[in-house]
């Protein structure tokens, strides 16, 4: 796989339904979460159903800018394959039920460690969430989140650039932590510096947009997060 090839498809975009984006509970990992990416910006506009994406390991490799290690990473690729195939993600709907949706319908590997090749489809419970989108989108570039080391900073980005058009937008703290799937920091601090603080160092550096955040007390505790959003002028 050649330089131009890798830049031609780290430039390719990912569009989600904001449904999906800012509903959605999900804990992925960070090689799982730009697997599921990695597949999304290979869905065409024309796209009327869920294609089945074939691609080299090395290829996902050289894409996301991991270091292709034959033995380790092929069994790391193969172990987030196995992982997602089991994961779901629970969508809040509009009747106030909860929508319970796979990640992938099925998945080839093929191969060994030198030449492995995987043939992915989606599950086809996302097709409303991916496919043939008008209204109430978010786009962004998938070169954007193939950097980021937290899991919570890609999380964080793609809901906060559904946001973007409002400039600025206030969570619950409690809410904000559903949606991460990270409500095993109990503490204020704890959720303050093992999560927003990276995903905002992550976002400002690598991102199209700039974040800033000012937590909001009722009475002794912090209950909200005010999230300021700008355009990022390097980009």
């Amino acid at each position: 796989m050649n330089r131009k090839s890798v830049s031609i498809q780290r430039e390719y975009n990912i569009v989600k339904s904001n449904e999906l984006i800012q509903k959605a509970r999900f804990n992925l990992s960070v090689q799982e979460q730009k697997i599921v990416l990695y597949l999304i910006s290979k869905i065409k506009p024309t796209d009327k159903q869920f294609q089945v994406y074939k691609f080299r390991i090395t290829e996902f490799c050289k894409v996301c800018g991991i270091e292709y290690e034959s033995g380790k990473n092929y069994k790391n690729v193969r172990d987030s394959i196995d992982n997602l195939a089991d994961k779901k993600a629970w969508i809040l709907l509009d009747n106030g039920k909860t929508s319970r949706v796979s990640w992938i319908n099925k998945a080839w590997i093929a191969g060994n460690e030198q030449n492995g090749r995987l043939e992915i489809r989606l599950d086809e419970d996302l097709l409303p969430y991916l496919i043939e989108l008008h209204n109430n989108f978010t786009q962004y570039g998938l070169k954007y989140i193939l950097s980021m080391k937290s899991q919570y900073s890609i999380r964080l980005y793609e809901l906060l650039k559904s946001y973007q058009n409002l400039n600025n937008i206030i969570f619950e703290i409690d809410k904000l932590k559903q949606l991460l799937m990270c409500e095993n920091y109990k503490r204020f601090p704890d959720f303050k510096r093992k999560v927003i603080d990276i995903a905002m160092r992550e976002i400002n550096k690598l991102t199209d947009i700039t974040i800033e955040f000012t937590p909001i007390k009722s009475g002794k505790r912090f209950a909200q997060i005010n999230f300021a959003i700008k355009n990022n002028k390097k980009y």
